[in-house]
């Protein structure tokens, strides 16, 4: 079993921004799988299955820096261990739409996962990380919530395909195999 979570803020006000690209990601694995998410007040989840493995989709609806409510919350509940947990964020820096995946490690400065690590007492889980840049003239508070321009749009809808892939090929082939291919600079 697979706890999959994509980080994001409630509402429509953050639909398609920045910060809510963990959503994004965590929507089109449902709907390539036929699930639907299902409100459980402190988050939506979602059930579904690669192949023989069980994958548990879950977007946290405790606003970003709460993340880690929601996640320990489904781990508890499901015991899934720290190994198959994927988190989904955005990561100011890496260049837009570029993707790394990781095991474990710091927050990086990513509010949403130093409250996963802070709750779940651990930070040995996997992140599939999506490239926002850095803002060149403004707060990084304003800027990840802000939606992408026309020209990045169809950069970000890429890195969420590609993204999406990569949970995939995480639960199919493992990590180590998955980032062999996604860590990759595109040509």
């Amino acid at each position: 079993m697979w706890l999959v979570a994509g980080l994001g803020n409630p509402g429509r006000k953050y639909h398609r921004t920045r910060h809510n690209l963990g959503f994004e990601v965590a929507e089109l694995i449902a709907e390539r799988l036929g699930i639907r998410f299902k409100d459980r007040g402190l988050y939506e989840i979602a059930e579904g299955a690669y192949g023989d493995e069980k994958i548990i989709l879950l977007k946290p609806l405790t606003y970003m820096n709460l993340s880690g409510n929601a996640v320990r919350a489904v781990r508890d509940y499901y015991k899934v261990p720290s190994s198959k947990i994927i988190i989904i964020h955005d990561d100011l820096d890496l260049p837009p739409g570029r993707l790394k995946l990781k095991k474990g490690g710091s927050s990086g400065g990513h509010k949403g996962v130093q409250s996963i690590i802070d709750k779940l007492s651990d930070n040995s889980f996997l992140r599939v990380k999506i490239g926002i840049g850095k803002p060149l003239d403004e707060p990084v508070e304003g800027y990840v919530l802000k939606k992408f321009s026309p020209s990045e749009r169809a950069l970000i809808d890429n890195a969420i395909k590609r993204a999406a892939d990569a949970v995939e090929e995480i639960v199919t082939s493992g990590i180590d195999i998955a980032m062999n291919i996604y860590n990759k600079k595109e040509d």
